[in-house]
């Protein structure tokens, strides 16, 4: 089963978290200092916030799996959109313990394929953990 991913870069997390925990009816799954996560089944969507950036708006969009064969089906679709993937591999991202991969639409929006296989005490040690926009295009760039 796939989910959808949505992360957005917030401004002040505290107000929007109370926002989103009003907009969904739902309290975040997980909150931290500078994160939170809403993981929903109606609809099917892993919807996360994130502080501490200097732009604010949609961070990336994303495809999750549950399996590691439904990740190998949503890679070979990466490839079928024939964009520059940007393999990361096994790594922590947001709190987890992830695989993934990238893939930059036409419009320039960021979209990941990822697999989560556990929980995390750091937000991240992988390619985008944490990057400055600047730092992102670079490595962008470098792949």
């Amino acid at each position: 089963m796939k989910r959808f991913h949505v992360h957005v870069k917030v401004k002040d997390l505290a107000e929007s978290i109370a926002f989103y925990n009003a907009l969904f009816n739902q309290q975040a799954n997980v909150v931290k200092p500078d994160y939170a996560k809403w993981m929903m089944d109606d609809p099917r969507i892993n919807f996360a916030i994130s502080s501490e950036h200097e732009n604010f708006g949609i961070e990336h969009l994303g495809i999750q799996v549950d399996s590691t064969d439904a990740l190998k089906e949503v890679y070979d679709n990466m490839e079928n959109a024939k964009g520059k993937i940007r393999e990361e591999g096994q790594c922590t991202c947001c709190y987890s313990k992830s695989e993934k991969s990238w893939i930059t639409d036409p419009q320039g929006v960021d979209w990941e394929a990822f697999y989560t296989s556990g929980e995390a005490t750091v937000y991240g040690t992988g390619e985008n953990a944490k990057k400055s926009p600047v730092e992102m295009e670079s490595w962008k760039d470098s792949q």
